[in-house]
């Protein structure tokens, strides 16, 4: 066990953990984990969560009403940890907190990760933070509770155990966490499949949308804001469409174009096995996972689109 982390957090009277914009499972889960944990068993530290909104299908994770959604930039702690974010950018309006601290320490598993952070604890080829910050703890105490949290951030950037990235240990991890007695079919549900209406509704109109290319290795979607705003959605109501997308038969890569604000657009890529979509993704200034990854462009999705063709075309050709 790495014992930097708990190290550190003895050396400190108070800690602020963040994560990247737009939370998914595995930020949401790292960070509620790591502070149930502090909480329970450093309880003279002062702990504070500092995270845009999550979703609320992550409601049912212990201390989800404690995240604090405002930054105060008053707030100068011992040390700042960072979860899940894989570089400094993605800290958002957040990074006021990371640099006002003293000591900063990034736990993450991107492979595109700069190392921004004082120290950073990075394993790529783990399958997500979670899974990292599991090797952090001490496990005989981790409880039902930061289980919970660990497991909901497991299968999320796992895809539920079947992406590249999860491993062996990664099984036995999850084991151990079941272990716990954590209800772990209704943390699957909640977290990677459960949709609302509305999530279902845009769902729908991001595939009928959908195009192939490249003979169909290629399949992309564009939702404007007129598309979200038809269907009462946000931004935060695509989530899980590029995956959809690319469960499609005979397409090695999926690309979602949502667009957040006039002009600008999030690209969310994954792929099945050939394409390096962390790669694609670091050319626009994103980054991410080898089989997914995300950016912010701005300008017209179509020409990004045939930017894109180019660059998965050429590496199918490899």
């Amino acid at each position: 066990m790495n014992d930097m982390l708990l190290n550190w957090v003895k050396e400190a009277k108070s800690v602020v953990l963040l994560g990247h914009v737009r939370p998914d499972g595995d930020c949401v889960g790292s960070t509620l984990g790591l502070f149930h944990y502090l909480r329970t068993h450093m309880p003279e530290k002062e702990v504070r969560v500092y995270l845009e909104r999550p979703l609320d299908k992550f409601s049912y994770l212990l201390h989800f009403d404690e995240i604090r959604n405002t930054p105060d930039p008053q707030f100068h702690a011992d040390l700042a940890i960072a979860l899940d974010v894989s570089d400094f950018d993605r800290l958002g309006g957040f990074s006021v907190l990371f640099t006002n601290a003293k000591r900063s320490l990034n736990i993450d598993h991107h492979v595109t990760n700069p190392h921004f952070a004082m120290e950073t604890i990075c394993f790529p080829e783990r399958s997500s933070t979670c899974e990292v910050l599991y090797g952090l703890l001490e496990e005989e105490k981790i409880d039902r509770d930061t289980a919970a949290c660990l497991y909901t951030g497991i299968i999320s950037d796992s895809g539920v155990f079947k992406y590249e990235q999860t491993s062996a240990e990664t099984m036995r991890i999850a084991g151990a966490l079941m272990e716990k007695g954590i209800p772990f079919g209704e943390i699957i549900d909640r977290a990677y499949y459960r949709k609302t209406f509305v999530q279902n509704r845009i769902m729908g109109r991001a595939l009928e949308k959908s195009e192939l290319h490249l003979n169909g290795k290629l399949i992309s979607s564009v939702i404007r804001l007129e598309d979200q705003a038809e269907y009462s959605a946000t931004s935060m109501d695509l989530d899980g469409i590029a995956e959809q997308l690319r469960l499609t038969e005979g397409v090695e890569c999926s690309l979602l174009a949502g667009e957040t604000e006039p002009g600008v657009f999030k690209l969310s890529l994954r792929s099945i096995q050939k394409v390096n979509v962390a790669e694609i993704a670091a050319f626009y200034g994103g980054g991410g996972h080898i089989r997914a990854a995300g950016c912010t462009v701005k300008g017209k999705p179509e020409e990004v689109i045939r930017e894109i063709c180019r660059q998965v075309a050429e590496q199918l050709s490899c």
